[in-house]
């Protein structure tokens, strides 16, 4: 019988503490637990602390992970709560994703200052964003703009909107939603001109490789058609190496027994791209997210990714 409360990981964001508390509320919900048996740990990643450059330049998506991740190997947190969109491909030894929470939803949210819709900015608008997908998309559907690195959390963003340091920003829906801000949103950009990232929409747990007592917790509050599209698009990104350097968008469909993946691949500056949809069982939805990427690289050829080193 567990007497001390579960130590829960998460960065300090608004909306990291949201998706951690969604987490307890649904620990609490299917084992019938007191919320005084969830402590939520709240620690500040490199990530959070560096935003004055890209995360390209700085290490990567890992930097988001690692001291949660420190302190889930040396047992001082029993799990951590995470946006997958965030998550490294490779996780640190003895580490793995147990459970997805439901997903929400997966498109990307246009906001604009005086101009409700991306297609309608001026000539030369300045739209800041902190991802080189979006920025690649962007450019791909319009040249013509300025596309600047944009980070910090999300009220942090739209406050610089609203100080006009840009015309318009770009934020997951799924985060807006999830902070109640969704009524910011000036256009939902639709997913087959804006394809969303990998894994976006999705909260992840972490813990160890080995934990019954933790993971058959966690087991309780997995939502399978999540983990099934996810882990499909996470290896995606593994055979396309993909990381904050590399324009990569991608998502995957379950249905019933059948998932379907549409990805694509772009330079930096968006103007060459691949795009490639498969389809497969749900039993096998890895191998179609590797088969998928490895795919777009034969399609794509070697000199395309020149442009992502």
């Amino acid at each position: 019988m567990q007497t001390k409360p579960f130590r829960i990981g998460t960065r300090g964001s608004p909306l990291a503490l949201a998706q951690a508390h969604e987490t307890r509320r649904r620990l609490m919900e299917a084992h019938g637990l007191p919320q005084e048996m969830f402590e939520i740990v709240v620690l500040s990643t490199t990530g959070d602390r560096i935003t004055d450059r890209a995360l390209a330049d700085i290490g990567g998506k890992g930097l988001f992970t690692l001291e949660l991740e420190q302190q889930l190997t040396t047992g001082e947190l029993d799990f951590a709560v995470h946006s997958s969109k965030d998550m490294p491909t490779a996780l640190p030894d003895g580490l793995h994703i147990a459970a997805y929470l439901p997903r929400e939803d997966m498109r990307d949210a246009f906001i604009g200052r005086e101009t409700a819709k991306l297609i309608d900015l001026p000539h030369g608008a300045v739209v800041g964003s902190a991802s080189l997908r979006r920025q690649a998309l962007i450019r791909r559907l319009r040249p013509d703009l300025q596309v600047i690195t944009y980070r910090g959390a999300v009220e942090t963003r739209l406050r610089k909107l609203a100080e006009g340091q840009v015309d318009a920003t770009l934020l997951a829906v799924a985060g807006l939603k999830r902070l109640g801000k969704e009524a910011v949103v000036t256009e939902f950009l639709d997913m087959e001109t804006f394809p969303p990232a990998p894994a976006q929409g999705a909260i992840c747990i972490e813990c160890r490789i080995g934990d019954a007592r933790i993971n058959d917790l966690l087991l309780a509050i997995n939502h399978r058609p999540t983990f099934d599209t996810v882990s499909c698009e996470r290896a995606l990104l593994a055979a396309l190496d993909g990381s904050c350097r590399t324009p990569i968008a991608g998502y995957a469909v379950s249905d019933g027994e059948d998932i379907r993946l549409a990805a694509t691949i772009l330079t930096p500056d968006g103007q060459v791209s691949h795009s490639l949809q498969m389809q497969g069982k749900v039993s096998a939805a890895f191998e179609l997210g590797w088969k998928t990427g490895q795919a777009l690289r034969e399609k794509a050829g070697t000199g395309f990714f020149d442009s992502w080193s």
